[in-house]
């Protein structure tokens, strides 16, 4: 049970940095994020797509993996200002509709 808890904790840590640098600016698009859901964008290279995904894939390892990846290719502050995902779309689909059953 505490080893889930610090895996959450390091997942919210790193979510949380990723996106400190860029929390006052809100764009127009912040409002279609239900509650207990946040936005990624998924792509490699200039094609990315967003998704809106829910809290509790921090908790998930396989998700954890992805956000070390974003963290090693972008660190935190990318560009953008945007969480992103370097993967392709078909694998980041494949993943959460695994998410959703498990």
């Amino acid at each position: 049970m505490g080893i889930r808890l610090m895996g959450i904790a390091h997942a919210k840590q790193k979510l949380r940095r990723s996106l400190s640098a860029r929390m006052g600016m809100f764009s127009a698009t912040s409002s279609d994020v239900p509650k207990g859901h946040f936005a990624v964008y998924v792509g490699e290279f200039t094609h990315k797509k967003r998704f809106v995904i829910p809290l509790s894939f921090l908790n998930h390892p396989l998700f954890q993996d992805l956000l070390d990846r974003a963290e090693e290719e972008f660190g935190y502050d990318h560009p953008t200002g945007s969480l992103t995902i370097p993967c392709s779309e078909e694998f980041f689909t494949s993943l959460t509709s695994a998410l959703n059953c498990s």
